[in-house]
């Protein structure tokens, strides 16, 4: 059972990661890249920690795109510190390994996820991945991550 132990984690955390990467996307005519409003608690999230929607966009791309190998670029909310992050995982690496931490979106940059299209220009893919997240389902799991429990 021990030798198995190490295939379980890797390909479990595959698909963990890419369930949770597939819900957190959506064609543009089911609202797709709509960003969230600013006035909503997320918004005002996003806000205080990058600016904007636009410099999460910027800052996680930039993180994202200089993971060496494959792995994942994470938003995430740290119920520790009361604030959204950015955290990166190598391989399959489940985020919620780290303490305190909500994934809320994650972005696939293993190879597979762009080659098709993108060839080896990641940062390429990164700037179009957006226009398919499901802001909506991101800011749904905010609120739930946040919400104050009874």
């Amino acid at each position: 059972m021990i030798k198995l132990a190490p295939g379980i984690r890797f390909h479990g955390g595959g698909h963990i990661n890419h369930t949770f990467f597939w819900h957190s996307l959506s064609p543009k005519h089911l609202g797709g890249g709509e960003h969230p409003s600013s006035s909503s608690k997320f918004g005002t999230e996003i806000h205080k920690a990058w600016g904007s929607v636009d410099k999460l966009i910027v800052d996680f791309n930039a993180k994202t795109a200089g993971i060496q190998g494959s792995g994942w670029g994470w938003l995430v909310w740290n119920s520790q510190v009361k604030g959204l992050e950015y955290v990166s995982t190598k391989d399959q690496d489940l985020v919620t390994e780290k303490p305190g931490v909500v994934p809320l979106l994650n972005i696939d940059v293993w190879e597979h996820a762009y080659y098709l299209d993108y060839k080896n220009a990641r940062p390429n893919y990164l700037s179009e991945i957006w226009k398919v997240v499901n802001w909506a389902k991101v800011e749904e799991r905010f609120n739930k991550a946040t919400e104050k429990k009874k």
